[in-house]
């Protein structure tokens, strides 16, 4: 996944001895993560599926089938700003895996950009455990789901272990049970939207709950005096030209926390909070102002989640 993780726990005395190769399972199954939903694996089941030529279904993993499942659910929601095809727009503006920025996209070259991009056209099949896509050049890309899916399933390692009392982090998505030592909530802080690092608007206690933030404020560009956010939306095709710099995103599991912080920066101070609040989720928005100030607001589902 091209990042670190963390895992903390509690350890008790009468914990089996199998816990001595608990990083070498952890470790095996994100193996198994990469090997399902890697884009940048060509032999992985997602490379295969993209790979593929249209209209064939494509074998694959219930796992690979329960995520796209999950993006899809976003999708719909979310009336197509959450897209896990939005991969060729994405390229286009060099915020993909080829960074030469060598000149702006123009207006034709985004129109055929998004005759790739649209959720619709990827199905999956439970009875023939497969994938199918509706156009040979649809691409698919996991990375603002995959990494919240990968702490779930750690996660559920753990759990099975016998673990009570644990964090997993991958990429900044985390997801704890249980209490820390001192019986105290796992406690989270959440960055402020700014390129100086370590500085924190919010903390949250974690228990029983997974955090994932989508941000633009590393990764962007500059253009003739204008601001370009790697965060794209598939329904234009360009950057986002609002000033929701970060949403931060509470869930059961870690990977719907994911996509929808993802999801609700695509849409928005405005429509992303207005959707959260109908769909009663957990959320913390960041908004950047014209004097470099930065505005916070929470949902009245994050608020019971807050910290004194």
């Amino acid at each position: 996944m091209g990042t670190t993780y963390s895992v903390r726990a509690v350890i008790k005395r009468e914990l089996p001895n199998q816990l001595k190769n608990l990083q070498k399972e952890v470790d095996s199954l994100l193996a198994e993560v990469n090997r399902q939903m890697s884009t940048y694996d060509p032999q992985s089941e997602l490379s295969r599926f993209n790979q593929a030529p249209a209209e064939k279904w494509v074998p694959v993993s219930t796992e690979l089938l329960h995520i796209i499942d999950d993006a899809q659910s976003i999708s719909d929601a979310t009336k197509g700003a959450f897209d896990v095809t939005v991969g060729p727009v994405v390229n286009l503006w060099k915020f993909g895996p080829d960074k030469d920025r060598k000149h702006f996209p123009t207006d034709q070259e985004i129109a055929e950009a998004k005759k790739l991009v649209g959720y619709q056209q990827v199905k999956t099949h439970y009875e023939l455990l497969a994938v199918q896509k509706s156009q040979g050049n649809v691409y698919v890309d996991l990375s603002a789901i995959a990494k919240g899916y990968g702490v779930d399933v750690v996660f559920q390692l753990l759990k099975e272990r016998g673990l009570t009392d644990f964090m997993v982090e991958i990429g900044g998505e985390v997801r704890a049970t249980g209490l820390k030592p001192n019986g105290e909530p796992w406690q989270i802080g959440i960055e402020l939207p700014t390129e100086k690092a370590g500085e924190y608007d919010e903390i949250v206690g974690l228990h029983d709950k997974a955090l994932a933030t989508s941000g633009d404020y590393r990764n962007f560009f500059m253009h003739e005096g204008e601001r370009y956010s790697h965060t794209i939306n598939p329904l234009t095709g360009r950057p986002v030209e609002h000033d929701l710099a970060s949403v931060s995103v509470l869930h059961d599991r870690c990977a719907m926390a994911d996509g929808w912080a993802t999801a609700l920066l695509v849409l928005g101070p405005d429509a992303g909070y207005n959707l959260a609040e109908q769909q009663k989720l957990a959320a913390f928005f960041q908004i950047r102002k014209e004097d470099g100030t930065v505005e916070s607001k929470s949902t009245t589902a994050w608020q019971q989640y807050q910290l004194d």
